[in-house]
C-alpha cells in the first residue's frame, strides 16, 4: 500500500475543477480525471485519507464502464497510462491507476439515483411522507426493506450543501426535454438491473446507487463514476436482515462511525482513528475484488 494522495498538482495543464474527491484538469480537447484518497461525509471533506481509495474508485469504475457500455456509452477515452499525453508521463507515480482521460461533455445537473431498498435519505423521506422522490410506497415498510421494484429517484446536484430529492416531474423541468428525461430514467434503471444481477452473483446487494450523465453532442453518455463504494450502498447478501441498518462495504461505514462520535456535523470534522481508516480501506478493497474479480489494483 502506497502513501495516500491528498492533492494533485500538475503544472502543465489548468485545473478545471476540484471536487470533494476528484481533481479534474483541462487538457484542451479532453479532461483528466484524477481520484485522490480524500473522503467526504455529511458535505465535509475529512482531514483523513483512505489509502488506495482513489485507485479503487478509478479501477472499479473502469470495470463497470466496460461492463455496461452496450447499455449506455460513457466518457472514458483512456485508462492505460501509456496512452496519456507526453507532458503527463513524468507524473506516472502520482497518476497511474487513479486517473483516466475522458470526453468533455455538457453535464446534466441532476443526480440520477436508483433505489431498490429503503435506506438513507429514501428511508428518512418514507418515514415522513410515505414516499420518496414523489413515488408513493405501501405503508408499513421497515428500514432496509426491498421495494416492490427498483425506483428512479432523482436529486438536485448541489455544489455545496445537501442534494435534495426531487420528483420526476421536477427533474423534467431541470432537464428541459421530456424525451431526454425519459431516456435518462430508462437508462438508469437498465444500468441498475444489469449491475445488481452481477453483484448478486457475487453475494452483494446494491441497495441504491447514483449516476451522472452528460451530452456528447446529442448523445447521452455516462460520466463521473459508477457503482463504486462512494456512489452506492453495497450490502453482503448473507447478512441482510430488513428492519435495521445493514453491514456495508461502502462509505456508510465512515458515516456510521461519525454518527457515533461526538462530532456535531456542523464544524470542521475530526481525523478518523487509525483503525477506522484501516477498516474502511479493507472494505473498499474487498468490494473491488468481489465485484471485479481482480485480486490487485
Amino acid at each position: 500500500m502506497e502513501k495516500p494522495v491528498s492533492d494533485i498538482r500538475i503544472s502543465e495543464y489548468p485545473l478545471f475543477k476540484r471536487g470533494k474527491v476528484r481533481d479534474v484538469y483541462d487538457l484542451g480537447d479532453t479532461l483528466l480525471f484524477v481520484a485522490t484518497d480524500r473522503v467526504s461525509a455529511f458535505d465535509f471533506v475529512l482531514p483523513s485519507l483512505i489509502p488506495d481509495k482513489g485507485k479503487i474508485l478509478t479501477q472499479l469504475s473502469k470495470f463497470w464502464f466496460d461492463f455496461t457500455a452496450y447499455i449506455c456509452p460513457n466518457h472514458v477515452l483512456a485508462t492505460d497510462f501509456s496512452q496519456f499525453p507526453q507532458p503527463l508521463q513524468k507524473y506516472r507515480d502520482l497518476l497511474d491507476k487513479r486517473s483516466m482521460l475522458v470526453k468533455k461533455t455538457k453535464v446534466i445537473p441532476v443526480e440520477c439515483v436508483v433505489r431498490s431498498y429503503l435506506a438513507g435519505s429514501g428511508w428518512k423521506e418514507y418515514k415522513e411522507s410515505g414516499k420518496t422522490s414523489g413515488v408513493k410506497f405501501p405503508p408499513g415498510l421497515k428500514e432496509s426493506d426491498r421495494l416492490p421494484s427498483p425506483v428512479f429517484a432523482p436529486a438536485t446536484k448541489a455544489e455545496e450543501g445537501h442534494d435534495l430529492n426531487i420528483s420526476f416531474k421536477e427533474m423534467k423541468k431541470i432537464v428541459g426535454d421530456e424525451a431526454l428525461a425519459q431516456k435518462i430514467r430508462k437508462t438508469s434503471l437498465k444500468l441498475y438491473q444489469k449491475a445488481s444481477l452481477h453483484a448478486l452473483s457475487k453475494g452483494i446487494i446494491i441497495a441504491d446507487t447514483k449516476f451522472e450523465f452528460g451530452l456528447d453532442k446529442d448523445d447521452l453518455i455516462l460520466v463521473d463514476e459508477i457503482f463504486t463504494p462512494d456512489s452506492s450502498r453495497f450490502w453482503p447478501l448473507q447478512s441482510y436482515r430488513p428492519g435495521k441498518s445493514q453491514a456495508s462495504l461502502d462509505k456508510q461505514f465512515v458515516r456510521d462511525y461519525l454518527l457515533s462520535s461526538s462530532w456535531d456535523r456542523n464544524s470542521v470534522p475530526p481525523p478518523l482513528p487509525p483503525q477506522i481508516i484501516e477498516q474502511t480501506a479493507a472494505r473498499y478493497f474487498e468490494i473491488y475484488t468481489l465485484l471485479s474479480g481482480k485480486t490487485g489494483l
